[in-house]
Parts: structure tokens; C-alpha cells; sequence
């Protein structure tokens, strides 16, 4: 029997790689879990009230492309936040989470060659890893750009030689990054939008943490593509509920560009799509109507990243994240570190080396761990003290 293998060289997913890491050590206190972004804050009040009012819908098959409520819901969120008309028909797509839609943009949208050859995608290193899997996926060549503290944990696009970037189809942004936490600026955007202009490839924005910020909202790629009156088609901004409303088991996002990118995503939705059940899309429309618990969600993290600050303050190594609710602290070797958080104080974080991939011999997270500020406070709180003083002890 013979196997594809297209993914055969893809190293093990990052969790399944800390648990074989983590095996045969016992934990050195009561567990506290810092490694996985899954929101551990309240869920809005009304989920439960509009679940129950709609539950006749699991009895239909919803429809592929979200409701024209939902819909409707998204463009009016994405005018509120970004100051930019969508049209709900044409223009958003709702997703079974936006994991899927990222893997899906390069299989919808990603040509087979560029200028006669095969087409390169470029990521930024560390990463989702889902965006390596989508290049994979369609054949292209993924080309990781490393995001290290001296660039301000973004990609410098514009050290790319030209040929590189003639030859790139589309280009994966997470803003504010997974995981260092860092915020692409309007003029960010606009120079990125610019190159895509200039050498003819698709900006895929990952926006999943754009409501977890400290006081200005971070700018978004659907108002600098407006600004700068780039073809809408060359843009598409993913957005997720998980995050915004603490309700990653809804598995809601959508995805919002020109109508020519979206109609080409509809029709791939088409074939091989799962779409949210119909009492799911009723909550989702509701969530994205709602800024009340986003301005509560907010309030946490925002306290949050004061505690941070007050632990490790004056600590080598410590970068306060400009958003999103990671931690990316350099340690060393990340690996060694995770293991001795584990054995010594039950401490479970992620080594950083398992969300990038090693580049002429560096991997740039090799050196960091990630740590998601999910828990409940107090518990975040005593997590973080404990991983300051193993560190440093």
C-alpha cells in the first residue's frame, strides 16, 4: 500500500510533540495549563437563550455560505471596526472555524504555476501551522520568513530578493501575531499591500486576535486595502469568534475579500464544505452583534497583561505583547526549559520551536516558549510566579 507524500515531511503537530517531550516526567505540582489558546473566560450570557429559541435548526441543512443573518451581522461588525462596506452577499463567507478557511484560501485561490513556475507562499516564522499545510496541499514551495525581536516579531518582506517575490501567489499575516503578540501598523499594511500590487500575489490575513489588545484597536487589512484603493480581490481578512467571545467549540469565523476570491472560495465550499449548524449560526449573529462582552473580554486581558508585566518586570528575556494572550519568552533552549517548568513546578508551556520551522540550521523559536494567558486570574497568576522564579532559580 502507498501513501501520499505530499505531507510526508511534515514534522508531528506541536501538542502531540509536547506530550511525547512531556512523557515519563512526572509533574512537580498540580497541573497548570499554559500551552493551548483555548479561552478559558466567560462565554457570553445570551449563548445558551438563543441555542434553545433556535434548536429546530439542527433539523435542516443549513446553508453552505452562512445565513443572510449571519451574514448580515458580519457586515455590519466589519463597517463598526474597520470603516469599510462589505457586501454580505458577495463578499463574506462564513467558515466552520477559521482554520478551515485558511487551509482553504490556497486551495481555492493559489494557482498551479506562477510566471511558468511553481508558486511560493511565503509564512512567517514561527507560525499557525496550518498555513505550511495549505502550501503543501497545492503543490507550492512554502518560503518562511523569520519574525525575531529585531524586526519587531514581523516578516521583513522588503529584504526579499525580487525573484522571490515574482514568483509568490500569496503571502500568510497573522495580526496581532500567534504567538509574540506583535501588531502590524497601517503603514505595515499599506508597504505589504504595496509589494503585492507591485509583484501580482494575495495578502491572506489572519486576524483571529484582533479584539485582545491593550487600548487602540490594532489596524486591520480590509481598511488598508480600502485606503490605499487596492483591487479588494487581492485581500482576504479572516476574523474568528474563539478568541473575540470566548467561544472556540462554536467554531465560527468567516472570511472577507472581493467578490471574485470569495466567489472562487463558495465554489470549493460547495464540493467539500462542512457548514455551522443552523442554531450555531443564530448564536454567531448574535456574538457578532454584541460588543458588550468583547469590552468585558477585554477588561480581563488587559489586566492581564498588567500582572504579566508586574511578574516578570526587569526579567531578561520579557517582551510585553502588544496583543493576543500569549507569552513569548526567550529562555535558552525552549525544550530543556518546558521540561524543567514541568518536573519542577507542573507548569505545562509550549517550546517555541514546535510553532517554526529550521531555516539554514535556525529555527527562530528555539530559544522562546509560548505561554497562553487563558486561565482564571489567580491561576494565571501563580503559574506565572512559578515560571519566573523556575527560570531564574
Amino acid at each position: 500500500m502507498r501513501f501520499p507524500e505530499r505531507f510526508s515531511n511534515l514534522p508531528e503537530y506541536a501538542f502531540p510533540r509536547l506530550r511525547a517531550l512531556l512523557a515519563g516526567h512526572a509533574p512537580g505540582g498540580e497541573e497548570i495549563a499554559m500551552s493551548i489558546g483555548e479561552p478559558r473566560h466567560p462565554m457570553p450570557a445570551f449563548v445558551a437563550e438563543v441555542l434553545a429559541a433556535n434548536l429546530e435548526g439542527f433539523a435542516k441543512y443549513p446553508p453552505n455560505d452562512g445565513s443572510a443573518e449571519l451574514r448580515q451581522s458580519i457586515a455590519r461588525w466589519i463597517a463598526h471596526r474597520y470603516g469599510v462596506a462589505k457586501d454580505p452577499e458577495t463578499e463574506i463567507l462564513a467558515l466552520n472555524g477559521t482554520r478551515e478557511g485558511l487551509f482553504n484560501l490556497c486551495i481555492a485561490l493559489c494557482p498551479e504555476r506562477k510566471n511558468g513556475r511553481r508558486p511560493k507562499v511565503l509564512i512567517p516564522n514561527p507560525f499557525y501551522q496550518v498555513y505550511a499545510v495549505a502550501a503543501a496541499a497545492v503543490g507550492a514551495e512554502p518560503v518562511f520568513i523569520p519574525c525575531q525581536q529585531e524586526n519587531g516579531f514581523l516578516p521583513d518582506f522588503d529584504r526579499l530578493p525580487a525573484s522571490v517575490l515574482d514568483d509568490t501567489a500569496a503571502v500568510y499575516l497573522c495580526s496581532p501575531s500567534n504567538p509574540q503578540g506583535a501588531i502590524a501598523s497601517h503603514e505595515y499594511w499599506a508597504d505589504l499591500l504595496a509589494l503585492a500590487e507591485r509583484h501580482d500575489f494575495l495578502v491572506f490575513a489572519d486576524e483571529c486576535y484582533a479584539e485582545i489588545y491593550r487600548d487602540v484597536p490594532p489596524p486591520g487589512v480590509l481598511e488598508a486595502a480600502a485606503r490605499t484603493g487596492i483591487d479588494p480581490d487581492r485581500v482576504i481578512s479572516l476574523h474568528s469568534l474563539s478568541k473575540r467571545s470566548n467561544l472556540p467549540g462554536l467554531r465560527s469565523g468567516f472570511a472577507a475579500g472581493g467578490p471574485r476570491s470569495i466567489a472562487e472560495m463558495k465554489r470549493l465550499r460547495a464540493y467539500a464544505g462542512a457548514p455551522l449548524p443552523l442554531p450555531l449560526q443564530h448564536v454567531a449573529a448574535r456574538a457578532w452583534g454584541d460588543e458588550e462582552h468583547v469590552r468585558e473580554n477585554r477588561a480581563l486581558y488587559r489586566r492581564k497583561y498588567d500582572l504579566a508585566d508586574e511578574v516578570f518586570s526587569g526579567m531578561e528575556g520579557y517582551v510585553s505583547p502588544e496583543a493576543g494572550f500569549f507569552l513569548w519568552l526567550r529562555v535558552g533552549d525552549g525544550e530543556e526549559v518546558t521540561v524543567k517548568l514541568w518536573r519542577e513546578t507542573g507548569v505545562r508551556v509550549l517550546p517555541g520551536a514546535y510553532l517554526g520551522r529550521e531555516v539554514n540550521g535556525i529555527n527562530p523559536g528555539s530559544e522562546y516558549i509560548r505561554v497562553a494567558m487563558v486561565a482564571p486570574e489567580n491561576e494565571m497568576q501563580r503559574g506565572l510566579e512559578m515560571i519566573r522564579d523556575c527560570i531564574q532559580g
